[in-house]
């Protein structure tokens, strides 16, 4: 009982560094447009990253507890190995304020545990498949529409004066923005979840099939909810700042097209990359003025970070594996 409540606690350590390291992805574009001081953003999205509790089914916690790897596989060894793993790399990850994507990170690191545990059987492919194909997607999809919905508010705007347009937008940017933290809380929130039902179905805790108890839905995003509220500084000045400059006609834009990403992945209980999706709606908005204004060589070194996280997150879970088994045999 005592390692399960350990392993737990673990769990909701990864949440809160999942709030701390993505706080960006929610505050980024609210803290460029000034909407917010970065001060007042982070207690915004802290919030309606919480009330997703309210609102969000549980199919992507479905997806991250039986959908990665077989429920069969799951155990204490390979639970501390993929929260140790998907930590570690959120933390290097962090320190070099690059925003890699904690949900993969996490799949990664159940991955590398389960594979040196019970090698290549013990995937799910068709689950790891749809997860990964949204590392593409995702950022196309957000992209696509962050496009879309800035060309559509540029022409509603066409006979506005630019004082005007920026008073209007900058209400209506209050709304996208809490739409797109709801989100980001609805979908993140839901991985760490999916791993604590794994392991206590695993341990003889939970029988039957598998389903979130409300106490677990509530502590994981309580723990997300206060990793978001201290934010990642280093991050939030590269998602804000450092891709593209944005006014909030932009912001509105991005959030919006971020929302509906993030919504329809998780009505389909796909865990997909905040990061991903906001990156690509703030640089779909920017190529709208022009090509030039997207910095495409941050946006390279961001791509850099998603491709090495899966393979990165593995490896350190597959080394934690290897040492819970070794000292706790």
């Amino acid at each position: 009982m005592l390692v399960v409540v350990g392993l737990i606690s673990l769990a909701l350590v990864f949440d809160f560094l999942n709030g701390f390291h993505d706080a960006a992805n929610s505050i980024a574009t609210a803290v460029s447009t000034r909407l917010f001081s970065p001060r007042q953003a982070v207690i915004w999205a802290a919030f309606f990253n919480v009330l997703a509790f309210l609102i969000f089914n549980h199919e992507v916690a479905k997806t991250m507890g039986a959908g990665i790897v077989d429920l069969s596989v799951m155990d204490n060894h390979v639970v501390f190995g993929a929260l140790a793993g998907a930590c570690g790399w959120n933390i290097i990850t962090w320190y070099f304020g690059l925003p890699s994507s904690s949900s993969h990170a996490l799949m990664g690191g159940l991955a590398g545990a389960a594979l040196v545990k019970a090698g290549p059987g013990s995937l799910v492919i068709s689950g790891i498949m749809k997860t990964v194909a949204f590392i593409v997607i995702s950022p196309l999809l957000g992209m696509l529409l962050g496009v879309f919905i800035a060309m559509i508010c540029y022409r509603l705007s066409f006979r506005s004066t630019p004082s005007a347009v920026n008073r209007r937008f900058k209400v209506f940017q209050l709304f996208s923005s809490a739409a797109y933290c709801v989100g980001h809380g609805g979908n993140d929130a839901q991985k760490t979840m999916g791993l604590i039902t794994g392991l206590l179905m695993s341990a003889g805790y939970q029988k039957g099939e598998f389903a979130v108890h409300p106490w677990v839905a509530a502590i994981c995003y309580g723990a997300m909810g206060l990793g978001t509220l201290f934010g990642g500084w280093r991050i939030v000045k590269t998602m804000g700042s450092k891709i593209s400059k944005l006014k909030h006609i932009d912001g509105f834009s991005a959030e919006s097209a971020g929302a509906v990403s993030l919504y329809f992945a998780s009505a389909h209980g796909i865990p997909v990359s905040t990061t991903h999706t906001i990156t690509g709606a703030i640089m779909g908005v920017g190529t709208i003025k022009r090509f030039s204004a997207v910095k495409w060589g941050v946006a390279g070194q961001i791509v850099w970070g998603w491709v090495l996280t899966i393979p990165g997150a593995a490896l350190i879970s597959a080394l934690m594996y290897q040492a819970s088994v070794m000292l706790f045999r």
